[in-house]
């Protein structure tokens, strides 16, 4: 024990009020630059914040969220670059058309996503809920725009028991205004991905809207107000259905925020002791609650793993920097898991069983994805065979098979695409030599081809239909068919 600390120790009071706790030990923990916080008693959650290195990790992650606002803003050759245009069923991303036609690559997207969520929480609980969920993130954002106008906790915990005032209703209609305009930006955001931003605001203005998004617009927009702003952690513990799921996802090998009980306890305050006084046996925890003051849900993680834990760190910078200050180890309050506190080995991610099966499973969804999106053209073909008749005897002696051809643009750009057929020595074919189709669009036109008799030594003969943009002589694409013919006679 330093020498300006001989005469220090920490009582084993209870956990309790601010009022309840404002003592002469109280002072003491001050002297040394910690605040005793009051632990939540019910009502509205205001949680303090502290820098640290899970908030900056939850700020870094929230920015992939806060960027979506400016995603219907980008423009890739003239046109939107994200735009989910549901009603001509077309998802453009960045000059790349996803037709109907691969919506696959959608769901592949989707189990890639799905298995990481369940394969995070495999390993670290609700990694998800914590740092990356946008009920989280957004409530974060609501949080601090309080912060700034109605100030600290203590100020916000005052400024509502309050009666309402003139002073009271400034703050709060300054706060709930920006509240909102957060959440129509939200809601407008979402909309713009589906149809042209620049438009939509142009259309906001003339009041030609139609209901569908008007509806959206309005109902997304107060969701967002309500949820983030008005119910804030409820909706984490008592609307999400994952963290009623999360539990059969997790088991004693899943590391999530614990507090180290054999260390910690039993906790009790710094206070000035006299010369003759025996200085207690107490654990590192000096009962500041300001592993609680900081968690958004209200959770006193000092009481074991509990439902409102959205493992999100917090609690961890907050004890981490009262260790310091009290030239203890970090650490009271960490990522550890049920299986290393009963004294037993964590083994490795990859070789846990469920870890292992999750990986795979995404391994080959973004596998089957980027071949996808890499072996992708911008045009399709699809050669389809009359099979009423399948072939017809002409009279000179040849036979013909008609097929119908469907050409899909898959591009921004009109596409002029011209059909040519190669096959055996004598072969003729008819078609429209160029189709013009338009962008997301389906062209079509019938091909005969013809082929002498004497040139066909089987019932089933290759043929390569090769159709090419003329635009873009580089994007063109080959279609394997077969051309039939009755049975030859030798």
């Amino acid at each position: 024990m330093s020498d300006n600390k001989k005469d220090l120790y920490r009582d084993n009071g209870q956990t309790g009020s601010l009022l309840d706790q404002m003592d002469t030990s109280n002072k003491n923990l001050e002297n040394i630059g910690i605040e005793i916080l009051p632990v939540h008693a019910g009502g509205t959650v205001h949680a303090k914040r502290i820098g640290g290195t899970f908030r900056t990790i939850k700020w870094v992650l929230a920015s992939f969220w806060l960027a979506l606002f400016l995603g219907p803003y980008l423009r890739w050759d003239g046109h939107q670059a994200l735009l989910f245009d549901l009603g001509n069923r077309q998802f453009h991303i960045f000059g790349l058309t996803i037709l109907p036609q691969d919506i696959w690559i959608l769901a592949m997207i989707l189990l890639f996503f799905a298995l990481l969520l369940a394969a995070s929480t495999a390993i670290a609980g609700r990694l998800w809920c914590g740092y990356a969920c946008f009920q989280t993130v957004w409530m974060d954002v609501f949080t601090w725009i309080e912060e700034k106008i109605e100030g600290q906790p203590n100020k916000r915990i005052q400024l509502e028991a309050t009666p309402m005032n003139f002073e009271k209703f400034k703050m709060k209609f300054k706060k709930h205004l920006i509240w909102g305009f957060i959440g129509f930006m939200t809601s407008f955001s979402f909309v713009a991905y589906f149809t042209d931003a620049l438009d939509l605001w142009v259309r906001m203005f003339r009041f030609e809207w139609g209901a569908t998004e008007t509806g959206i617009i309005i109902g997304l927009g107060f969701a967002s107000y309500f949820f983030a702003g008005i119910l804030r952690e409820q909706t984490c513990i008592g609307f999400c259905p994952y963290a009623r799921i999360q539990g059969a996802m997790i088991d004693t090998q899943t590391v999530v925020p614990t507090y180290d009980i054999d260390r910690g306890e039993p906790r009790g305050r710094i206070k000035r002791i006299k010369p003759d006084e025996e200085i207690p046996d107490l654990g590192d925890c000096i009962d500041c609650n300001l592993c609680v003051a900081v968690c958004p849900t209200g959770v006193d993680i000092r009481l074991g793993q509990q439902f409102g834990c959205i493992t999100c760190g917090l609690c961890i910078d907050a004890c981490d920097s009262v260790m310091e200050k009290i030239k203890k180890p970090k650490g009271l309050i960490r990522y550890a898991s049920l299986s290393e506190f009963a004294g037993q080995k964590l083994p490795a991610i990859w070789k846990r069983p469920r870890v292992i099966v999750y990986v795979a499973i995404m391994l080959f969804a973004a596998t089957t994805m980027l071949w996808g999106l890499t072996t992708m053209s911008s045009i399709d073909v699809k050669a389809l065979h009359d099979r009423s008749p399948l072939y017809v005897l002409m009279s000179n002696g040849d036979i013909q098979n008609k097929w119908t051809i469907k050409v899909v643009n898959k591009s921004a750009e009109v596409m002029h695409a011209e059909i040519s057929v190669e096959g055996p020595a004598g072969l003729s074919y008819v078609a429209e030599k160029v189709i013009t189709v338009q962008p997301g669009n389906v062209g079509a036109t019938t091909l005969l081809v013809k082929i002498p008799k004497k040139q066909l030594t089987s019932t089933k003969t290759p043929l390569l239909i090769k159709v090419v943009d003329l635009n873009n002589p580089l994007n063109a694409e080959n279609y394997k068919s077969v051309f039939l013919s009755p049975k030859i006679r030798k």
